[in-house]
């Protein structure tokens, strides 16, 4: 699902991101000849649900800037800029692979500089921000979700992705028919839509520890999202909405942490583009994740 509201124009909710740690195994030797798709899902697969045993323990910091952009992709307006908390919660059967059982939690702590207001969690310049519960990007890779994917090997990467794995992916069926409903959190101008086509992309893998390091992901098609009259007749909208783009990117790094010595792969940023047409605003967003520190005992925070 991703939230949407009315133009002044109406805003789209990203999708939500989500917390990945996924453990930095060291050693091994990089294949000359990578292994077949059913062996390399399935290393990857056993490196995610590793994180599931570990997320719990991290929390950082997230910042979000969201800017509305025109038609050809020109900043319109001001930028919203949201600061959170973020950790990760799981239940007892997370080390099994059980990415329902796996939440994303966010504590927003700053809006545009300053200390949030109780407004600011229902207006519509909230719209746009991020989800307080999300599930985690990569739980797709996991064995109970991979028959919803055709995934083929892309080989190596190329240039500077030269020491990682190429997997190329296609969602088999759209997620949802798609209309447009109001959303449920209360945002005034503020909308929730599913994709109606499905979504294709490509995952660089580390070669050597099978750790995911980067994820594109855009629509295979133009998508166009019905418009109940209820809601024309009410926020004065079109029959329906087109969304011309959805580009995503995940971009992971390895942050260092001590007591004990370890190394993480995290998430570093999410990149965003959204553009849509029939009375909808189109945007860009970033989301840049830092100040990774992990509790150990006793409420305990190591850096």
């Amino acid at each position: 699902m991703a939230r949407i509201r009315r133009s002044t124009t109406a805003r789209v909710w990203p999708l939500a991101a989500a917390l990945v740690v996924l453990a930095v195994i060291a050693g091994g030797v990089t294949a000359q000849t990578p292994p077949n798709i059913d062996t390399l899902l399935a290393r990857v697969g056993a490196r995610i649900a590793d994180y599931y045993k570990r997320a719990q323990n991290v929390i950082c910091t997230e910042k979000k800037t969201v800017q509305p952009v025109g038609r050809d992709y020109v900043p319109v307006g001001f930028a919203r800029v949201t600061e959170y908390e973020l950790h990760v919660e799981s239940d007892a059967n997370a080390d099994r692979g059980d990415s329902s059982e796996v939440r994303v939690v966010r504590d927003l702590f700053r809006v545009n500089g300053r200390a949030p207001r109780e407004k600011d969690r229902k207006d519509r310049a909230g719209c746009t921000d991020s989800n307080p519960l999300s599930t985690e990007p990569l739980a797709f890779l996991l064995p109970a979700h991979r028959s919803e994917y055709r995934f083929v090997s892309g080989g190596f990467g190329k240039g500077k992705d030269r020491n990682t794995l190429v997997i190329e992916f296609t969602s088999l069926k759209p997620q949802a028919k798609g209309e447009l409903i109001e959303d449920p959190n209360g945002h005034a101008d503020c909308f929730d839509w599913s994709m109606p086509v499905a979504m294709k992309g490509r995952i660089w893998v580390d070669a050597t520890s099978y750790e995911v390091v980067r994820v594109e992901q855009r629509m295979a098609g133009l998508a166009d999202i019905r418009v109940p009259i209820k809601i024309q007749r009410k926020h004065n909208l079109d029959n329906s909405v087109v969304v011309e783009r959805h580009d995503t990117t995940i971009r992971y790094k390895t942050i260092p942490f001590r007591d004990p010595d370890e190394a993480m792969l995290v998430p570093e940023s999410i990149e965003m583009l959204i553009v849509v047409r029939g009375g909808l605003e189109s945007f860009r967003s970033w989301q840049i994740f830092s100040d990774y520190r992990r509790f150990i005992t006793g409420g305990r925070i190591v850096k």
